[in-house]
């Protein structure tokens, strides 16, 4: 008897092959809709935000440890390292606040009629702000979240507060950018870089062009920095967007002023 000939669907040389792309593809769309599908999940409030963002006790330990060397050596290369530590502690208000806020949603969305919660959290799985959001949907018990993360290489593997269920690992930004966007009944954009402002600025492109066809609260949080970063009135001045495009959008500086803004938005959009 000849040797058994192999599947073309056990391939692995084909499957990453750029033949199989159009497959891989596909699987990035198919397996999550299964998967969500099982797990009864079907809206999402998407967190944005920094991977580098640090939790207020990691930023105190960094900067008490900068601190004594700058003082033990204060040469320029110590007092700079000083300095990042100190805009690093400034920062990692951001952390512990989509942490509150995540908690805050889960603990709402668990007291509405869906048993597993109806409106899950859900971040890019990755470390600082991303795993603030998980881990404050993990405090609350029964709370459940979402992780999408992405392969890349400087971004560390999933964080450790993501439901194992709803732990997602893709490779095309695209195919995970539909998922952010397709349960998304709300959004927070948190301070964050590159990665972030491309998000934010898909999104907003999305809901200005009504390619998503549904209405979605979204909140800028931080005004300070968002505002340091973007002069939204000079488009408005400049003609490159519309006065009325601004709407699309509200910030806010405080987990209970944004979590308040949420809870009456969905609770009004989606009859509850």
């Amino acid at each position: 008897m000849g040797k058994q000939a192999q599947k073309a669907y056990k391939n692995l040389e084909f499957l990453n092959s750029s033949e199989a792309r159009i497959l891989r593809i596909a699987s990035e769309y198919l397996e999550p809709r299964v998967r969500f599908h099982k797990n009864n999940v079907e809206d999402t409030v998407v967190f944005f935000g920094s991977a580098r963002t640090l939790d207020m006790e990691t930023a105190e330990k960094r900067l008490a440890a900068a601190a004594a060397k700058y003082q033990a050596d204060p040469s320029d290369e110590n007092r700079r390292e000083n300095a990042k530590a100190e805009k690093r502690l400034e920062l990692a208000r951001y952390y512990e606040d989509a942490r509150t806020l995540s908690r805050l949603v889960t603990e709402w969305s668990l007291g509405l009629s869906k048993e597993e919660g109806h409106f899950l959290v859900a971040s890019g799985g990755g470390p600082g702000i991303m795993e603030a959001v998980n881990r404050g949907a993990s405090e609350v018990p029964g709370g459940r979240s979402v992780g999408l993360n992405i392969s890349i290489p400087m971004e560390q593997g999933s964080n450790q507060y993501i439901t194992d269920e709803l732990n997602f690992e893709f490779h095309y930004f695209f195919t995970r950018k539909f998922w952010f966007i397709y349960l998304a009944k709300a959004l927070v954009i948190f301070p964050g870089g590159f990665g972030t402002l491309d998000e934010f600025f898909e999104c907003l492109t999305l809901l200005q062009t009504e390619k998503v066809n549904k209405e979605m609260p979204i909140i800028l949080y931080g005004k300070k920095y968002w505002n340091s970063l973007i002069n939204f009135d000079a488009l408005v001045d400049n003609m490159m967007i519309n006065k009325e495009d601004l709407n699309l959008f509200r910030f806010s500086d405080s987990p209970e002023d944004a979590f308040t803004y949420l809870k009456d938005e969905l609770s009004r959009l989606h009859q509850l």
